[in-house]
């Protein structure tokens, strides 16, 4: 059960796919000298696009919020992979807290929630769940769809630890991306790990960052393997001091969106490509789809309407926007389903440490194969890894599922890389 790909182009993207295959051993070797050097952050989920003759990240989530998502299959690789990050960081780790997000309502989500105790627990961790929401001022039971029961309970802070009522955990893990900022009470621990670190929070973490450092590991990476880089990496530029409501930031949007999509014109001519290049315009930090457009053309970006501006200026727990990403946008030409619920589809690939753990597609039957599928009436479909992503199949045509999927895990690991470059360099310095 692998989506097809709708379109006549697969021919570079097979190009790609058999280059990968060709060089696997020179790819892990490569990833294993890299992982010498950096650390991973604990998990990740990287947002692919697959335009048939490009296949890159279009997103890099540091609190990935679907592992109910993922194939049950792939638990003992999620366990493992678990085990290795926490030996480690912390060898003798017995306890560890997790503080979710705030969306006690949210049952999906919450699902995810149970999902990553369940893992934890069996690496060997006795797990709480501390919230960061006032209102849990007592242990409060959450009942899920599937009969589980989560126990949420209040934050208790000392001097320098935090941990909840006769726990004092080791490690702290954020399934919380911080959006609204820094809370007092995660900031100065010591001795006690916090996981992945602070500055991973939207509240500090900028996507420019993410992909200036894509775009260097792309580089060596498209060297070694011997492809242009452009294959696997999305041009990007970026506009700061943008007020969407004062109409502030209109010139600096339309100009790069016209540099960006100029470079893109030129790829799609070197390469014979008939489709209507497009940038996507999204805030620099943050996620759940919001604060994101379509543009094919310059002038959409300037005399944006009322209800445009209004979307364009607030994020996730109503941060304003003041910096935008125009990134080059990459058109998904899988598909997944039949009849209503079939629809354009994006891979999205799960690791913890530096494995890739599975993965699902996003898919939604309302939008085209140039617009945001993370929005409103998306639906995910679990179904379609049917191997990790680790276990390439020479034998078989390079868009066999195996190598498909080999190919998907390779992009996603050169994210993650660059995700601990990031990590490294916007790490606050050390008083």
């Amino acid at each position: 059960m692998v989506p097809q790909l709708k379109t006549a182009l697969t021919g570079p993207l097979l190009a790609l796919e058999a280059k990968f295959l060709d060089a696997t051993p020179d790819i892990e070797r490569w990833l294993r000298g890299q992982w010498q050097e950096h650390t991973p952050p604990f998990y990740g989920s990287v947002d692919l696009r697959n335009s048939g003759f490009k296949l890159a990240p279009v997103d890099m989530n540091l609190f990935p919020g679907g592992f109910n998502n993922l194939n049950s299959a792939f638990l003992p690789l999620c366990v493992q992979a678990a085990m290795t990050a926490i030996e480690k960081i912390c060898p003798s780790a017995k306890s560890l807290l997790l503080i979710p997000e705030n969306h006690t309502r949210n049952l999906f989500y919450l699902q995810n929630v149970a999902q990553l105790v369940s893992i934890l627990r069996l690496t060997g961790l006795n797990v709480r769940l501390g919230s960061l929401l006032p209102e849990i001022d007592k242990p409060t039971p959450v009942e899920l769809p599937n009969g589980k029961t989560l126990l949420l309970e209040p934050l208790l802070r000392s001097q320098y630890r935090l941990g909840v009522e006769g726990f004092d955990p080791c490690a702290i893990l954020l399934n919380n991306d911080l959006s609204a900022g820094i809370p007092e009470i995660l900031q100065n621990l010591e001795e006690q790990f916090v996981l992945p670190p602070l500055h991973a929070g939207w509240a500090v973490r900028r996507k420019s960052n993410h992909f200036a450092a894509y775009d260097e590991v792309a580089g060596e990476f498209a060297s070694l393997v011997g492809i242009d880089p452009w294959q696997i990496n999305p041009y990007f530029a970026v506009c700061d001091s943008v007020n969407f409501h004062e109409r502030q930031g209109e010139e600096c949007l339309a100009s790069n969106v016209h540099a960006v999509l100029g470079m893109i014109r030129e790829k799609y001519r070197e390469y014979g490509i008939k489709e209507t290049p497009y940038v996507v315009v999204k805030a620099d930090a943050g996620t759940y789809g919001m604060g994101v457009m379509t543009v094919k053309d310059a002038s959409e970006v300037t005399g944006l309407n009322r209800k445009q501006r209004n979307k364009m200026s607030v994020i996730k727990e109503g941060m304003s926007v003041s910096q935008v990403i125009i990134q080059e946008g990459v058109h998904t030409h899988e598909r997944v389903g039949k009849g209503e619920k079939a629809g354009v589809a994006e891979p999205v690939v799960y690791m913890i440490d530096r494995f890739v753990v599975g993965g699902f597609y996003r898919v939604h039957s309302g939008r085209g194969k140039d617009e945001n599928l993370n929005a409103p009436g998306m639906h995910f479909e679990p179904l379609a890894f049917e191997t990790s992503c680790s276990l390439p199949d020479h034998g078989q045509n390079p868009d066999a599922p195996p190598n498909r999927f080999y190919a998907y895990g390779v992009v996603a690991r050169l994210a993650q890389l660059a995700a601990s470059l990031e990590l490294e360099r916007t790490a606050p310095a050390e008083a």
